[in-house]
């Protein structure tokens, strides 16, 4: 009996260390099949401060004040979220990928940097394969980090504050997320 005891516990063990082991699903970048990391640097609510040169849009769909439902996933409990809109911009949002400054994995195709927060960035939008430096601190080893432009959308970027769905913290200042993100109540 304890031999099939020691062989019960010796098996629990193995299956309980592999499960250690496993990678939580990219909550940031669910559509990445390429990235794996979890999202416990990203500041989640951040500070209302704004980058350099970036403009309110003069017509956005979703005002400063209403509310909007999320439908994005950059992190858990987002998606299906009830937004209230903190501000309205034009500007270009990119995907990108980068290797963080403090050490670890690369992350591919970070949704959302915007081309105010581009260390340098001219007037005009980066086209995809673009090497730049970010200057934007959405998650620890972002801001300095060289970085590829993977995609480029001129779009309006919205911050947004929310209650996420998984219960918690509101989160406040949330930046950034896409016009096409959001829909209406």
């Amino acid at each position: 009996m304890r031999k099939q005891w020691a062989l019960l516990a010796g098996a629990v063990m193995i299956i309980l260390s592999g499960c250690g082991n496993s990678k939580i699903p990219d909550q940031e970048h669910p559509t990445s099949s390429s990235q794996q990391h979890d999202t416990s640097d990203m500041n989640h609510s951040t500070s209302s401060e704004l980058p350099a040169g970036l403009k309110e849009a003069v017509n956005p769909a979703f005002k400063v004040g209403s509310q909007a439902i999320i439908r994005a996933d950059h992190m858990a409990g987002m998606n299906g979220a009830t937004a209230t809109i903190v501000g309205a911009y034009t500007t270009t949002a990119y995907t990108v990928s980068y290797t963080p400054t403090t050490g670890g994995e690369k992350v591919t195709n970070h949704k959302w940097v915007i081309h105010e927060e581009i260390k340098d960035a001219g007037s005009e939008p980066y086209a995809p394969g673009t090497e730049v430096i970010l200057a934007a601190d959405h998650m620890k080893g972002m801001d300095g980090a060289k970085a590829t432009i993977d995609s480029a959308e001129p779009t309006t970027v919205y911050m947004v504050d929310y209650t996420p769905t998984t219960g918690g913290e509101p989160v406040k200042n949330h930046k950034w997320v896409t016009e096409s993100e959001l829909s209406a109540i």
